[in-house]
């Protein structure tokens, strides 16, 4: 059986407050800071930009946070944006960046030279299943099928992500092939810059199945775009009912990848103290648990110290997993 889970604990609410530039204070009443800056290191439509927008949107409509602002910096595999919060720090506490499993996986590979330990660590707050899609109009309508036209034809039954070769994305497939039985290495898999792009791919027949983050797959799904033939949750999700999970298709395999939030390096502590607490006033807020059960997310807290002890036990877990699939 394939297993990781990047979670610990799980919480009722995961969200991420933070305050404006300058010096850390508390308004008056439940306001925490008159705004935050999301810095988004991919492209619309994809996991990063959800979380993000999907936080900000709790923060403000809670009351926590005056504003949100957003800012997507793609490039690099999610280098570009790293490298811009190390190199303009001072100017830049205002801002979190989000991230995710793949912030682990591009510094094994060399993709980028930081890791997490350059940046300050805020929280891990959600994490999210992923799914395997194909578009609406696609003869394959499960696993079973996907799996006989990749028997078929190889070559010819490309599995699309938004992420680079060897990142979330082409991870996620290559476990759900090697589980089913298959060479993962023989799978063909075409990176595209976030889920947008990747949905085009999808929907033009340049690919065969896409591999997305679970929420993403709901709402395509929602809209009437894809038919989602796996989940890699231990059971179906509420947030899609109908989904079937690879364990039901007799693929022995789950996934949830977290999803978290960084502040630049040199983050003053009582900053750092600030966006901490504003995450333990979230968690109670119907805002945002209106948020994590649209998208379906899994509730994953980890704060400060726990947090770097999660990284690091996740940084030894996929790099096995990687080594096993051969990425590494």
């Amino acid at each position: 059986m394939t297993t990781l889970k990047l979670g610990r604990r799980a919480l009722m609410g995961a969200a991420l407050a933070a305050m404006s530039f300058g010096a850390p204070a508390f308004a008056e009443g439940e306001q925490v800071a008159d705004s935050i800056h999301f810095l988004i290191p991919g492209g619309a439509g994809g996991g990063w930009d959800g979380t993000a927008r999907g936080t900000g949107e709790a923060l403000t409509k809670a009351g926590l946070v005056g504003t949100a602002s957003y800012e997507n910096m793609s490039g690099g595999g999610g280098g570009k944006a790293i490298g811009y919060l190390i190199e303009n720090a001072e100017s830049n506490h205002g801002t979190l960046m989000v991230n995710s499993t793949p912030i682990v996986i591009r510094s094994l590979t060399g993709v980028f030279p930081h890791n997490f330990r350059d940046l300050t660590l805020v929280a891990g707050t959600i994490g999210d299943y992923a799914a395997i899609v194909v578009g609406k109009d696609s003869p394959i309508n499960n696993m079973e099928e996907l799996l006989a036209a990749f028997d078929a034809d190889p070559n010819g039954t490309a599995i699309g992500g938004g992420s680079v070769p060897g990142g979330m994305d082409h991870l996620v497939a290559a476990m759900v092939m090697e589980a089913a039985g298959k060479d993962a290495l023989s799978v063909k898999y075409i990176p595209y810059d976030a889920g947008g792009k990747a949905m085009a791919a999808l929907l033009s027949g340049e690919i065969a199945a896409l591999s997305t983050g679970f929420s993403e797959a709901v709402d395509l799904a929602a809209a009437g775009e894809v038919k989602i033939i796996g989940i890699t949750a231990e059971q179906r999700v509420e947030a899609a009912p109908d989904a079937m999970t690879m364990k039901e298709q007799g693929i022995d395999t789950t996934f949830v990848n977290w999803r978290g939030f960084f502040g630049p390096p040199g983050l003053p502590a009582e900053t750092a103290a600030v966006y901490q607490e504003a995450i333990a006033k979230m968690y109670d807020t119907p805002e945002w648990e209106e948020v994590r059960a649209r998208n379906g997310w899994v509730n994953i807290h980890n704060s400060g110290d726990d947090f770097r002890a999660f990284l690091e036990e996740q940084e030894q877990v996929i790099g096995d997993l990687m080594k096993k699939l051969g990425f590494l």
